[in-house]
């Protein structure tokens, strides 16, 4: 029985899933990266952190997102202070693009981002997802609409008020019926980016 297949699940999914993000994960060698692993310690995805390559002049900063099995779903590039942009798949030449995240706040108490997806309406200027928080408590909430989909939080112990993990490692819920787990993880990663989750 293989146990290395990526963790499933299903589109009728009715309770929330909860990941555990962190810098270190055991049989990865690459310590600065970021992981995110199930509730029982399996790796869900990782992030590899990739410098400037010759096949990208355009993009400075990247990150290929790996989900358990091996595969890239997604590469996240940027240009220098520019906007974020989400292609499908270890794509290095810039194609296929899924989406772009720009900061529209960015303060010492509170960031935000806007999410557009590539779609057929180009024109449309609406974003399609809004992230609001403050990357220092690790605390975001990504919102679609009115609807919440997806919220990160520093961990606690029940009466205590300081948490009882560093906090290179927090959790991120992903809510019910919305079940693209890779494009959420993405969006924390953007999110997330330069805050001292990558030393």
């Amino acid at each position: 029985m293989d146990n290395t297949a990526a963790p499933e699940y299903p589109s009728n999914w009715q309770i929330p899933v909860d990941l555990f993000v962190s810098k270190k994960h055991k049989g990865l060698r690459l310590a600065g990266n970021l992981r995110f692993t199930d509730a029982s310690g399996n790796l869900v995805f990782s992030v590899d952190r990739r410098s400037h390559q010759p096949a990208a002049p355009l993009f400075r900063h990247s990150r290929l997102l790996i989900d358990a099995s091996g595969n890239s779903p997604i590469s996240i590039r940027r240009n220098h202070n520019g906007p974020w942009q989400g292609f499908k798949g270890d794509n290095s030449g810039g194609k296929d693009l899924i989406f772009r995240v720009e900061r529209t706040l960015n303060t010492f108490a509170r960031t935000e981002f806007e999410v557009f997806l590539v779609n057929e309406k180009i024109e449309d200027s609406k974003y399609d997802f809004k992230i609001k928080g403050c990357p220092l408590q690790r605390s975001c909430t990504v919102y679609r609409g009115n609807s919440i989909v997806a919220q990160t939080s520093l961990m606690y112990k029940i009466g205590l008020r300081k948490p009882f993990v560093p906090r290179s490692r927090f959790r991120l819920t992903i809510f019910p019926e919305f079940v693209d787990h890779t494009l959420i993880v993405a969006f924390i990663v953007i999110y997330f980016d330069g805050r001292k989750l990558w030393i």
